[in-house]
């Protein structure tokens, strides 16, 4: 019966695992298993860096980056070029584009991107909060580095239709980055140089 119970906790945990993106089932048990091999403390220690993240990690309230408090620290840094913002449709590529340092302007993180066949429309992603943030004045340019797949296209399209009203140009990152590829696993030569090499959308 004690027997049972374990087995029950170890394969719960697997389950668990493999609700993680990426993580197949092979994967989470090898995980379980050596969670239940690690010391306590080590355990522990990642328990609480998870209770940790979901309770003191957010998203800013003007880009959508993550934040541990209402502005997240590139918002707030005084140095960056306020005049430009460059659109990405995750936190993560936002981070891949900012840890080439190539890029000095602002954000905006639209949490995902227009997809009819999947019932992701306009009012799914961060446009309309993109577009009042070009409404105040600020912004010049905004740079659309959106994946260069069918829904990431769409999106550019949308974003370049929704903005240029405006008067704020719009331009698209350069295709340095091969189509159908996520733009978070790019190099950071190659994303430097599809920034430098960015295009006007008209």
């Amino acid at each position: 019966m004690t027997g049972q119970r374990h087995q029950g906790r170890l394969a719960k945990l697997a389950k668990e695992f493999v609700r993680l993106p990426g993580i197949g089932q092979k994967t989470s048990q090898r995980l379980a298993f050596h969670m239940m091999k690690a010391n306590k403390e080590d355990a522990m220690r990642l328990a609480d860096a998870i209770r940790d993240v979901k309770e003191f990690v957010t998203f800013c309230v003007q880009c959508r980056n993550i934040a541990e408090s209402e502005l997240c620290e590139i918002c707030q840094d005084p140095r960056r070029d306020r005049s430009k913002i460059l659109v990405v449709e995750e936190p993560s590529t936002l981070h891949a584009i900012d840890q080439c340092r190539g890029y000095k302007g602002l954000y905006h993180v639209l949490m995902g991107s227009l997809s009819p066949l999947d019932g992701v429309g306009p009012s799914d992603i961060r446009a309309k909060e993109l577009e009042l943030r070009v409404k105040d004045g600020e912004v010049g340019e905004v740079i659309v580095a959106t994946s260069p797949t069918i829904e990431g296209e769409a999106t550019a399209i949308y974003l370049t239709k929704l903005l240029t009203p405006h008067g704020v140009t719009v331009s698209r990152i350069a295709y340095g980055i091969p189509v159908g590829m996520d733009i978070e696993y790019a190099d950071e030569v190659t994303l430097t140089k599809s920034i430098e090499g960015r295009r006007e959308l008209s």
